[in-house]
């Protein structure tokens, strides 16, 4: 088996891997270690010869890692001693992996990579690495951030579980249910990295995207009656569908009106259709109404076509229960089309009145386009100027840039 094979078996098992050895030792820190050097010592040997049963050779080998780095620490407890000789017992044979099974040790795995000890960047490293199977150097490029700084969160992620006595278990109920929302955001956060990049040259880091898509997927299998979980999924799948049409081949941007929707994933579509309509069996929840907002634009044949007064009616909806400035900009942009850009530009107004979004470029751009529509054109061109000095990617930046030299 060749390196990309170890790494598929890694990405697909690493999450049950080390959710198991957490239950085990009882050590979070020591099950992430041992796992990563079990997938290192399959990168030297399986491509000379691959083990019949490949998730079974990674646990069986993670597990006696384990049991070397307990037995190197002399001053543990007894029952680290006793846990060691059972490890031992049973860790040459190569241990049964149901390919598809998802229990809960995954999920508690999940809500201990998010939880609130720790900070979001570091939940955010955290989850990709032992959850989502990434490398540190895969993390890096994906977020534009040296590898020893992902390496430190993690470290520092490990460290804070250890010292704070996280205990590796599925929370109660109730507290299952007031964390999810942290567990939601930061799939969300990765997501959001991998459809818009916030920096750097390239717009879109689909294989970012493509690993929020793959969490939220074993997110929704493990809680099935969670509303909010299938609808950050429909957001996920509605939103990658139309990932085909939104770069051109060197790259550059292509703007929702220019896009060839034949080339938008209509697989995708159907998967994330599919999971708004369980997520809208006890009412939408914010990601619910987002994902409402992305399948309007999935199920219209142009942006002419689109429901545009829906989408307003959404976004009014989604500032009640999540009211934020970005929400509010999109409904401007949402009114634009409904109504005129006049309306529009009034509630962009009362954002730079209010001083929201201070400092961020999307607000003279969507003020840029509504002076462009309403033939003020040197003030166009102004906040046009102002968005591409703020914008912090290269590729809007440079959009922004061919937008403001067609207004002189």
């Amino acid at each position: 088996m060749d390196t990309a094979g170890v790494e598929a078996v890694w990405r697909i098992e690493s999450a049950r891997i080390v959710a198991a050895l957490t239950r085990f030792t009882g050590d979070f820190g020591l099950a992430e270690d041992a796992a990563q050097e079990a997938v290192a010592e399959a990168l030297v040997s399986w491509p000379v010869a691959s083990p019949a049963n490949p998730a079974g050779w990674l646990m069986a080998t993670a597990r006696r890692r384990a049991v070397d780095a307990i037995r190197r620490r002399t001053t543990l407890q007894d029952r680290y001693a006793l846990l060691a000789a059972e490890l031992a017992v049973g860790s040459a044979v190569d241990e049964e992996v149901d390919p598809d099974r998802i229990d809960d040790d995954v999920l508690a795995l999940m809500f201990i990579s998010c939880h609130p000890v720790l900070s979001p960047e570091v939940q955010v490293a955290l989850t990709l690495r032992v959850v989502g199977g990434l490398s540190s150097e895969q993390i890096a490029r994906a977020f534009l951030v040296p590898v020893p700084t992902v390496q430190a969160r993690i470290t520092r992620g490990k460290k804070t579980i250890a010292a704070a006595g996280v205990p590796f278990e599925l929370p109660a109920a109730g507290e299952r249910r007031e964390r999810l929302g942290g567990v939601l955001s930061v799939l969300y956060v990765i997501f959001t990295e991998g459809s818009t990049a916030t920096s750097g040259d390239r717009l879109l880091r689909p294989e970012v995207a493509y690993e929020a898509i793959r969490l939220a997927r074993t997110l929704a299998a493990l809680q099935p009656d969670e509303p909010e979980v299938h609808g950050l999924l429909a957001l996920f799948e509605l939103t990658a569908a139309r990932f085909p049409a939104r770069t051109a081949p060197d790259g550059s941007p292509v703007l929702l009106e220019d896009q060839d929707r034949r080339r938008w994933d209509v697989a995708a579509i159907r998967r994330g259709s599919a999971a708004l309509a369980r997520a809208s069996t006890r009412g939408l929840g914010p990601y619910g109404l987002q994902a409402a907002i992305a399948a309007a634009h999935a199920s219209a044949p142009s942006v002419e076509a689109t429901d545009w007064d829906r989408i307003v009616v959404l976004y009014e909806a989604l500032g009640r229960v999540a009211p934020s400035p970005v929400v509010e900009l999109n409904r401007a942009v949402a009114v634009a089309m409904a109504s005129g850009p006049a309306q529009a530009l009034a509630i962009v107004d009362e954002l730079i009145a209010a001083e929201r979004l201070a400092g961020s470029h999307l607000v003279p751009t969507v003020r840029g386009e509504l002076l462009a529509r309403l033939g003020r054109r040197p003030e166009a061109r102004a906040e046009l100027e102002l968005a591409t000095r703020l914008c912090p990617n290269q590729r809007e930046r440079s959009v922004l840039l061919r937008k403001a030299a067609t207004l002189s």
